[in-house]
């Protein structure tokens, strides 16, 4: 016997309930089987969610929600990069090893501008999942459109976890500008 179709209010809702729950990301299509609808359905209602200012980000994991835990100021710094395709992996490596996190890559294209990208990726298991995703889909990383220069948002509990992987990167010939002394 097939279940029933959830309404899309009670989807919504659910959606953000598990969201604020999880731990780790949650997929569209593990939405689609516990709502009984497609992915396409889910990633609608999620677009819906981002347009109520729901705070929900796409990673290459899945959906989060960003929860804004009392208490827990993260720094962040913003760097520049350059380097080939076939070195994000030892790029985010480098970045992850640190106890750094990668919040997003940033390019700036000649007629859009500013194009962000959610990457959100803390570990070697995420970046290998990143790297996976890239791979399956055949998509390009932003950096090709921009002569392989980028900007990442990185986040860390501590400025000197940020400050030993920019060091780590700089060693590498990946870091092109930091506006601290390392």
């Amino acid at each position: 016997m097939k279940a029933e179709k959830m309404s899309t209010i009670d989807r919504q809702n659910l959606i953000i309930s598990t969201l604020k729950k999880a731990k780790t990301p949650i997929t569209g299509s593990e939405f689609a089987k516990i709502t009984n609808v497609s992915r396409q359905v889910i990633v609608q209602d999620i677009s819906i969610l981002k347009a109520k200012n729901e705070p929900i980000v796409a990673t290459s994991q899945g959906y989060i929600y960003l929860n804004e835990e009392a208490g827990k100021e993260l720094e962040t710094m913003v760097i520049v990069c350059q380097h080939s395709p076939e070195q994000t992996q030892e790029e985010l490596y480098r970045i992850v090893d640190h106890g750094v996190s990668v919040k997003d890559v940033i390019v700036e294209h000649p007629v859009y501008g500013d194009l962000t990208a959610s990457i959100r990726v803390s570990n070697r298991k995420e970046v290998d999942q990143f790297i996976q995703k890239i791979h399956e889909t055949n998509s390009s990383y932003l950096l090709t459109l921009t002569d392989h220069l980028h900007l990442h948002t990185l986040e860390a509990d501590s400025r000197e976890k940020l400050l030993a992987a920019c060091k780590d990167l700089l060693a590498a010939g990946i870091l092109v500008s930091n506006d601290e002394k390392l």
